[in-house]
C-alpha cells in the first residue's frame, strides 16, 4: 500500500542497491522485494533522476523492515503519547504510527514537496490521515508541541535544537546519527531540563538529513595542481588502510576527527590508495595499501597530520576494547554535542 511501483532494491548489511524493479513488468519480482527485509530507494537525486538506471545519490527509500520496527521499539511509545516524525517518505512509518496512537497523535514533517503528497495519498489510502507537513525537518513543527516522543528517519550529523526544545521533559528522540568521516548508529536519547541524552543502539544506515548533507571539497582543491606527493612528507605505517574502514571504526575514528572525511582510489591490482581530507583543504594525507603487506606508505601533507590522527583514533578504540555502538553515547545541549563512551564522564578524546 505504501511503495511506489519503481523501486531499487538495495542490501541489508550495505548501501548499494539493486537494479530497477518495476511492478507493470515484473509484479512477482516487486512483490518479493517488498516484502523481503530490505531497504528499498524509491527516489534518486532529489528527483531529478530518470530511466531505469542507478543514480548519483539515493534521496528517499522504504526503509529495511527490522530497522523500522527496531527503531520503533526504541521509540516505546504509549497510549496518549504525542510523536513528531521526521522524514514522511513513502508514508509507511507514519501510518504504522498513526495507527496505533490515532491520526490525531502523528505529525510527520517531509521536505520534498512531491514526496509528501504521494505519501498523503498512500495514507488516505489506507484510511490514516495524520497531520503531515512540508517543510524543513530540523525546524521540527512547533504548533503541535511538546512531543513525547521524536523519531527521523534520516539521519543528521548534529541534533537540532527544536527537536529538544520541542520534546517533552522525560520524551525520547530516536534518529540515526553519523559522523563527517563516516559510520552511523541510532541514537536514544531522553530529553531533561533542555539537555537530550542517551546511548548509540544499533548500526545504520540511512540517507542525510537534505540540509545537513555533507559539502566535501574535490580531490583537486588539496593537491592544487601540483603532481602527488606535492609537498607530502613520507613514512610508512603499520597500520593498515583496510583495517579503519569498518563501520564501527569509521564512527569510532570519526569521533575523534572532526572536519575530516576520505576516498578511496582503486587499481586493477587489487591494490589501492586510502585518502583523508581536512574540510578546510589545508591538510590530506594518502595512504597506500596492498594486499599481504605489513607495511605501508603513507604521505602527509598540511597543518592536520591526519594518518596521526587517524593511527591515534583507531589506537584509542581499540585501547578500550573495541567497543561496539551500544557502548557510546552522546549528549546534546545548549553548548554543542559530545559522544561519550559507557559514561557522560568519559567524553570520547580529540586524536588531533
Amino acid at each position: 500500500m505504501f511503495v511506489p511501483d519503481r523501486i531499487w532494491p538495495g542490501i541489508a548489511d550495505g548501501t548499494r542497491q539493486s537494479p530497477v524493479v518495476d511492478r507493470t513488468k515484473d509484479p512477482e519480482g516487486w512483490f518479493r522485494a517488498v516484502y523481503a527485509d530490505i531497504p528499498l530507494t524509491t527516489q534518486w537525486d532529489d528527483g531529478s533522476h530518470t530511466g531505469d538506471g542507478i543514480g548519483k545519490t539515493p534521496s528517499s527509500s522504504s526503509s529495511q523492515p527490522h530497522m523500522v520496527f527496531s527503531m520503533l521499539a526504541d521509540l516505546d511509545v504509549g497510549d496518549g503519547h504525542r510523536v513528531l516524525e521526521i522524514g514522511t517518505g513513502t508514508g509507511w512509518n507514519a501510518g504504522l504510527l498513526a495507527h496505533r496512537l490515532g491520526d490525531e497523535n502523528v505529525v510527520s514533517v517531509e521536505f520534498d514537496p512531491g514526496i509528501a503528497e504521494r505519501a498523503g495519498e498512500n495514507l488516505r489510502n489506507a484510511g490514516l490521515s495524520p497531520r503531515l507537513v512540508v517543510g524543513d525537518g530540523r525546524k521540527g513543527h512547533p504548533g503541535g508541541s511538546p512531543y513525547d516522543r521524536v523519531i527521523a528517519t534520516c539521519s543528521v550529523r548534529e541534533v537540532p535544537g527544536a527537536w529538544v526544545e520541542q520534546t517533552a521533559t522525560g520524551g525520547l528522540i530516536v534518529t540515526p546519527w553519523g559522523t563527517l568521516y563516516g559510520g552511523e548508529a541510532i541514537v536514544r536519547l531522553t530529553v531533561r531540563c533542555g539537555t537530550a541524552a542517551g546511548r548509540f543502539t544499533r548500526s545504520s544506515a540511512f540517507m542525510r538529513l537534505r540540509q545537513q548533507r555533507a559539502d566535501r571539497p574535490p580531490h583537486g582543491a588539496y593537491l592544487k595542481g601540483r603532481t602527488w606527493p606535492a609537498d607530502g612528507a613520507g613514512r610508512t605505517t603499520d597500520l593498515s588502510p583496510a583495517d579503519v574502514g569498518g563501520w564501527v571504526e569509521q564512527f569510532a575514528i570519526g569521533l575523534q576527527m572532526p572536519g575530516a572525511f576520505w576516498s578511496v582510489e582503486r587499481y586493477d591490482d587489487g591494490t589501492y590508495t586510502l585518502w583523508t581530507y581536512s574540510t578546510d583543504t589545508h591538510s590530506w594525507a594518502s595512504a597506500d595499501y596492498v594486499p599481504g603487506a605489513d607495511s605501508f606508505a603513507v604521505v602527509q601533507s598540511g597543518p592536520r597530520r591526519l594518518w596521526d590522527e587517524t593511527e591515534a583514533a583507531y589506537h584509542w578504540w581499540e585501547g578500550q576494547g573495541r567497543p561496539g555502538f551500544d557502548r557510546f553515547g552522546l549528549t546534546v545541549d545548549s553548548d554543542g554535542e559530545r559522544a561519550w563512551l559507557d559514561s557522560p564522564d568519559h567524553p570520547v578524546p580529540s586524536a588531533g
